[in-house]
């Protein structure tokens, strides 16, 4: 189910981003930009938006299956989520707060409560403060991602929080994010008094240091930047995996 969600948000990302024409204007970088593929292949964007049908359809079948199996409770996080698919490059990216909330919403709240309840058939209190941690790194990964494309956002109507209050500040609210992530990981191992192997989660939080450096020192200079969006990548794939493998070990 996560992965036919995501799926289709990034197919439907490529198709609105190429009919826009953002993906024509945007700097490509290895995190950002776009991938590149529609404007080397206009021809294809027809497959990507049956793909983005088809694999929605099958998403709305999987969910009515979890709704059968496990039931109702997990129907408003699958609306919820099928919302931000739909809505997220048409309207979410002109709505600077929801546009910042959202992917996190969608990769922590969503997606760990839903497979939870999906295995166990119950909505937990601790599930549900860990999956704040992927909301705030997620928010992240998107928010720094959107420097390289700040200008090319703004000539097709986009309008986020960097938009909305300038880089400096929108920088200011990536490192408040990481603290965030990092408090919401210590209060639960110190509330749910979680097992001491989970702290393994903290090898990743390391690593935010010199990000949050970078990004407050370079956050106008796209080529010295380009270190943090690797290290962000690094960051939100680590930390939740770390935190996993504290939970499977203990």
């Amino acid at each position: 189910g996560a992965i036919l969600a995501h799926a289709a948000v990034n197919l439907l990302n490529e198709f609105q981003d190429n009919q826009s024409g953002l993906d024509f204007m945007t700097d490509k970088t290895p995190f950002s930009g776009g991938s590149g593929a529609l404007q080397v292949n206009p021809h294809a964007a027809e497959s990507v938006w049956n793909s983005f049908k088809v694999i929605v359809m099958a998403l709305i079948l999987l969910g009515l299956l979890f709704v059968y199996l496990k039931g109702w409770q997990i129907l408003p996080i699958g609306i919820l989520g099928l919302a931000v698919i739909a809505l997220y490059t048409s309207k979410i990216t002109k709505s600077p707060l929801i546009c910042l909330i959202a992917p996190g919403l969608a990769f922590g709240p969503l997606m760990v409560v839903g497979s939870f309840f999906v295995l166990t058939g119950e909505i937990s209190a601790l599930v549900l403060a860990l999956s704040m941690i992927p909301f705030f790194l997620v928010n992240n990964l998107l928010l720094l991602n959107q420097v390289p494309d700040l200008q090319a956002d703004k000539k097709v109507g986009r309008h986020n929080i960097l938009m909305k209050f300038g880089v400096a500040k929108g920088m200011y609210i990536f490192a408040v994010f990481v603290v965030l992530a990092l408090a919401t990981f210590l209060v639960s191992i110190f509330y749910f008094e979680l097992p001491h192997t989970v702290l393994l989660g903290l090898l990743g939080f390391l690593l935010a240091v010199p990000m949050i450096l970078v990004v407050l020192k370079h956050y106008d200079n796209l080529e010295k930047l380009m270190p943090a969006l690797g290290m962000n990548v690094i960051i939100n794939l680590s930390i939740p995996a770390l935190i996993a493998l504290g939970l499977w070990l203990a």
